[in-house]
Formats: structure tokens, sequence, C-alpha cells
């Protein structure tokens, strides 16, 4: 560690200089020489180093949008290249070289402030052993010795012995306990924001290197922490520390602001989006005005989650437009336009089916002639024939004679009144 550490010796200066700046300031409120003075100046470097590295983390999400976007071609050719691994870890490198995505960005937060805490860790490791380091000089050298974080030394480690703890006016059950601690919260601090971008922000419906990558570091990292902790000065704990809670909040914000498409975490934005629209009938910002017309200019292509959406609102009895505004009406299935919809004809019964009867469609107003009296009243009177009136007789079939002379009477004298159902040709 020490090696390492020496590497980064180059930012050693700058580290100490924003230290000691910081430290002026505290050192003015808590004292100079107490632990919330030098404490402060810690936690104060972290904010400012992860304020500079905020378009680094830009960065990261527009990455691991990206791979969302490419998620359905990266399923295509895991269901293509099924049976051969090789072939299919080849087709992935392709895809991510043509679209220009890099899987490792999520790693650059952590690469880029590396430096620092090695630097960190060489200035707190100079300050245990008494040394003077950047524009760290022998006053503040003396004054960090002195300063305590509740009761462990600034530069004291869980593994330091019970003579070097007793030279900087400690114990070293209290140094342990306070170190233990610390390791403790910051690998579970570490677990947490890993395990919330895996269950929460990841659109599980596909596996990609991106998932397995996370879900390696959600259980390798806490471990390392853990067993590098120890060696870690209480200063490099309390910057590694601070990182992490500053990780997992503005994890937790993105999460909550600008879920990944298709993960549970959008699942819930979209929902508490809906309370708020169907409470008010209105998106009331620009930002949710933006993502309901990024959803609406989808179509067909919506996630479940966004379909899911579309389909409450308009149970709500709401329509999103292509602005992202919403208005009132009833919203017609997708594929379908606003056009008037083509009528079918009624089905006829089967009993005209089979007559030929029904009557026929009005002709156009046009090509008829004004109703009369009489014309109705022929209207209103039974009609008898089984065609229409208005045919030739010549085409009408002949009815075929009867063997039974009694047959004719009797359909006189007991015949059902209306129309009768004829008998099928090859009944006699």
């Amino acid at each position: 560690m020490d090696t390492i550490a020496s590497f980064f010796s180059f930012i050693t200066t700058p580290v100490s200089w924003v230290i000691v700046q910081f430290h002026t300031v505290y050192g003015a409120i808590f004292g100079p020489d107490t632990g919330w003075a030098w404490g402060l100046s810690i936690v104060s470097l972290v904010v400012l180093i992860r304020i500079c590295l905020i378009p680094l983390f830009v960065k990261q999400i527009k990455s691991t949008r990206n791979m969302q976007v490419l998620q359905p071609k990266m399923k295509a050719i895991q269901e293509r290249y099924k049976n051969d691994k090789q072939r299919q870890s080849e087709e992935m490198m392709k895809l991510y070289k043509e679209t220009g995505t890099n899987p490792l960005s999520s790693c650059l937060p952590i690469l880029a402030q590396s430096p620092f805490f090695f630097a960190l860790y060489h200035v707190l490791s100079s300050i245990a052993s008494g040394k003077t380091i950047g524009v760290i000089n022998q006053s503040l050298l003396d004054s960090a010795r002195q300063a305590h974080i509740f009761g462990a030394p600034l530069a004291a480690k869980f593994t330091d012995s019970a003579d070097k703890v007793a030279s900087l006016d400690a114990t070293q059950i209290s140094v342990r306990v306070v170190t233990a601690i610390m390791i403790v919260l910051m690998s579970a601090s570490q677990f947490y924001t890993q395990r919330q971008l895996m269950t929460k922000n990841v659109d599980l419906t596909v596996k990609t290197p991106y998932m397995q990558q996370q879900k390696m570091l959600m259980y390798i990292f806490p471990v390392i922490f853990m067993v590098m902790g120890i060696n870690f000065p209480v200063g490099v704990l309390v910057y590694w520390l601070t990182t992490n809670v500053w990780t997992m909040g503005q994890q937790m914000y993105v999460i909550n602001q600008n879920p990944t498409p298709g993960s549970k975490a959008q699942d819930q934005y979209l929902q508490r989006l809906l309370k708020g629209i169907t409470t008010h009938n209105e998106v009331r910002s620009k930002r949710r005005r933006n993502i309901v017309s990024a959803i609406v200019a989808k179509g067909p292509d919506r996630n479940d989650n966004e379909r899911k959406f579309i389909n409450s609102l308009s149970k709500s009895g709401l329509v999103a437009q292509a602005d992202g505004t919403v208005i009132k009406g009833e919203a017609l299935p997708e594929g379908e336009s606003h056009a008037t919809k083509r009528q079918q004809p009624k089905r006829q019964p089967k009993s005209k089916r089979h007559t030929g009867g029904g009557q026929q469609p009005a002709s156009k107003t046009s090509g008829t002639k004004p109703s009369t009296d009489a014309d109705d009243a022929a209207d209103a009177a039974p009609k008898t024939s089984l065609q229409k009136n208005d045919e030739p007789k010549d085409s009408q079939p002949k009815q075929r004679p009867r063997k039974n002379g009694s047959g004719g009477a009797r359909a006189k004298a007991g015949a059902r009144k209306g129309q009768q159902r004829p008998k099928h040709p090859t009944k006699k």
C-alpha cells in the first residue's frame, strides 16, 4: 500500500493544501487541534472531489442508458448463439464497438478518484510517522497528531501495536472498536449501493455482461474493503465512508428521478407520475412533460411499464399527447386511428337466409320516387310468394306437383299463417 501511495505522491501537495485550507476554516469554529476540525476537512475534501467528478458521473449514466437501449439486440445475439459462448462474446464486443458503448464506464468515478484516495493515504501515513509532507509543516503535523475522532487518532490503524497507539495518546481497544465500526459501515454502504442498482435500476428481462459485472462488484467490493480496511488510517476510513455515503445518495436520486427504462424503479416512478397527473388532470412540470412526450413518441416500441402507464391514463379518461400534455377523452387502442370505422353489414337470421328474404337496402335518395298511400298499403299487405314481386314470372322456380291430391286442400285448411319454409328439393 505504501508503494502505491508513493506512486501517487505527485498529487499529495494539492491534496494536503486543500485539507489545510478547510482546516483553517473549521479550526476557527471547533478549535485547531480537535478531531472535528480535521475530520470535517477530510469530509469537505471528498465533497469537493465528487463535485468535480459529476461530468464523469453523467457520462456513466449515459453509458448505462446506451446499454439499456442495446439490450434487445443483446438478447437477439444471446438467442442466436446460445450454444456458442465464444461467438456470443465476439458479437457482443462487435456491437459495443459499432455503437461506441463501454460496459466498463461504471468504474470511471472510482478510477478517477483513486489518485486522491492514495494521496490522502500517503499524507495520513506521514502524519502517523511524524513526517512533514506537502504544505503540512511541523505545527500542523503536531496538531493533526493530537486530533482524535471518537477517541481514535486520525492517523491510527486497526493493525497498529499498543505502543504505537499509545504514542498517539490513545488505547488499542478504542482504535480497534472505532475502525471496526467504520469498516463495517463502509462495506455495508458499498453493498447497499450496488444492490440498489441491481434490484431496482436494471431491466431484469435481459441478461447482459453489464449485469454480470454489477453483480460481481456487489459482492467483491465489500469484501475488498473489509480486508483492506484494517490497513487504512482512521482519516482514510472517514474519506472512504463519506465517499460511499455520497455515492449512495447520488444513486438514490438518479433512481428516483431518472430510472432505467424497463426497470422496477421506472415502474414506481411512472406510478407516482400517474398519481400526480390524475390528481390535477395535467402534467405540471416541463421535465415530466418531456418524459410523457418521449413515451408517446415510442409508440409500439414501449416497454411493459410504459404501456401500463398509457393504459392507466386511458382508464382515468385521459389521453397523452405528443407534446407531453394530457387531455380528457377516450383513448383508442394502439394501431387504430381517429378516422370513422367501417360499418359491417348486420348478419341476417338463418330463416331469412334460407328463404332469400330480408329487405334490400334502401336505394339512394337521388333515384327514388316519392311514396304514396297506395304504395304504403301495398307494402303493408302480406306477401305469400317466396320470391320478389318485381322479378319476372319466368324466373321463378316451378312448383313440383304433389302426388297426393288432398295435399292442396289440407294446405288451405290447416296451413300456418305467414311465410312457409320451403322443403328441401330432395324431400318428396
